[in-house]
């Protein structure tokens, strides 16, 4: 059987996100994440939090450095990577989570909505937020693509289903 390392967390930002630079200019996005379990200990139910290091490459962690504020929740999709070093004399290592996939879930940590949509690293932040005036596209029912009526005056598209379903 072949190895696996595959990790899938979902938790929430303990603080806002770093953006640096290799010396070659590749984009290094640094963040950690709590996930909180509950767990029953005799009669009382216990919140435990663990806490993990993200890092995400590239031209992914760029786009998404802006949205990955303290307190936001997502969704990490990566591998375990475990960094060795010595320092002063002694040897050190560190595991962190390489992203392969990150998705932004819920609302702001403020509370409000927007990037409510998220988006995946895989394809950089996927699209605007609600209510911000550009809206993302949709497959028309011809089978094209379409970008959303923003005059408000012209029908919606016909979706293939008859409105007078009796039930």
């Amino acid at each position: 059987m072949a190895d696996l390392n595959h990790v899938v967390l979902i938790g929430r930002l303990t603080r806002d996100a770093e953006l640096k630079y290799t010396a070659g200019g590749q984009a290094v996005c640094k963040f950690s994440i709590a996930v909180n379990r509950r767990r029953k200990n005799g009669d009382q139910w216990e919140d435990e939090a663990n806490f993990f290091d993200i890092v995400v490459w590239g031209r992914q962690g760029e786009s998404l450095n802006q949205y990955l504020v303290k307190g936001k929740m997502v969704g990490v999709d990566g591998e375990l990577r475990q960094d060795r070093w010595q320092q002063d004399g002694q040897n050190r290592s560190k595991v962190e989570i390489v992203a392969n996939y990150l998705q932004l879930l819920g609302g702001n940590p403020g509370g409000g909505t927007a990037g409510a949509n998220g988006g995946s690293a895989g394809s950089g932040f996927g699209g605007p937020p609600p209510g911000s005036g550009t809206a993302p596209e949709r497959q028309a029912p011809g089978g094209g693509w379409q970008g959303q009526n923003s005059g408000g005056s012209a029908p919606p598209p016909d979706d293939g289903f008859a409105d007078d379903i009796p039930f």
